[in-house]
């Protein structure tokens, strides 16, 4: 029994942190309509901006998360009016296009100065208790970024702008700022949550990818577009995967998740808090 417990307890930590590098995706798919395929890199980002922190100025990740945040909301906004503010109306395809070459540009520099070598930090703490610190920032963020987003009038106006973007122009909205600041905003969440995961896991270049495909299906299972539905999806992925771990091979599990994510696409694909 007591085996069953660790799984679900690891599992709820690990899926707020998954629940916060998700809701960047989402966040920016609701308001743009756009599948940031750069995500990935975004993340990797944060857990390299967190290696040099800690290895230059000894910060810990859960320090160092708050440059991440500044950090990924600049390069947000520059990544928005560079690559995607003029293609955002030519096309699915033009969008991914784009976002996937920041990627590139992305993993290609981290490569360059970091080559392929695997890191880890050594915090001098067990893994329990940076799964532990890792999901209680992810939860205040999570929290921080409802109350943004519904009690304020710059959230107000993110969430008028994904609803309807030609009436938010004729309620005086600059739709272009807003547009901007949302998706630095999902940048920004993105970095931040790659600060973290780079508390709990060994990470390279490559990493990002494999938490980019884990953003995708939570935002699945929790509803596209929805940042909430992402935090809960982000749980539910974690629990899965620490459950399964018991009865399968750790290799396997992905093979699980993806199943699950087309199973919700086939009979579910509004997701468990998405609308119809």
């Amino acid at each position: 029994m007591n085996v069953y417990v660790d799984a679900l307890v690891n599992g709820v930590l690990l899926g707020l942190v998954y629940g916060l590098a998700a809701m960047g995706l989402a966040l920016i798919w609701g308001v743009m309509k756009v599948i940031n395929l750069s995500h990935g890199a975004f993340i990797t980002l944060g857990m390299f901006l967190s290696y040099v922190v800690f290895t230059s100025l000894h910060f810990p990740p859960y320090i160092s998360v708050f440059l991440a945040i500044i950090v990924g909301l600049v390069a947000g906004v520059i990544t928005y009016f560079t690559a995607l503010h003029r293609v955002l109306n030519a096309g699915e395809l033009s969008t991914l296009l784009s976002t996937y070459s920041v990627s590139l540009i992305i993993i290609g520099l981290l490569m360059f100065v970091f080559a392929t070598t695997p890191k880890a930090l050594n915090l001098g703490m067990n893994i329990f208790t940076a799964k532990m610190i890792a999901a209680a920032f992810s939860f205040v963020f999570s929290i921080i970024l409802y109350y943004f987003l519904y009690k304020t009038d710059t959230g107000m106006a993110i969430r008028a702008v994904s609803q309807h973007p030609d009436a938010s122009k004729l309620m005086g909205i600059d739709t272009v700022k807003i547009l901007a600041f949302s998706f630095g905003l999902g940048v920004a969440l993105a970095m931040a949550a790659g600060t973290l995961i780079s508390m709990i896991f060994p990470f390279s270049v490559l990493s990002g990818g494999l938490y980019e495909l884990k953003s995708f299906v939570i935002c699945v299972i929790g509803g596209l577009g929805n940042p909430l539905g992402a935090l809960i999806g982000g749980i539910v992925l974690g629990i899965l995967e620490n459950v399964f771990g018991l009865f399968v091979n750790q290799g396997i599990v992905p093979f699980i998740e993806f199943t699950i994510l087309i199973l919700i696409l086939l009979y579910k694909p509004q997701g468990l808090l998405g609308g119809h």
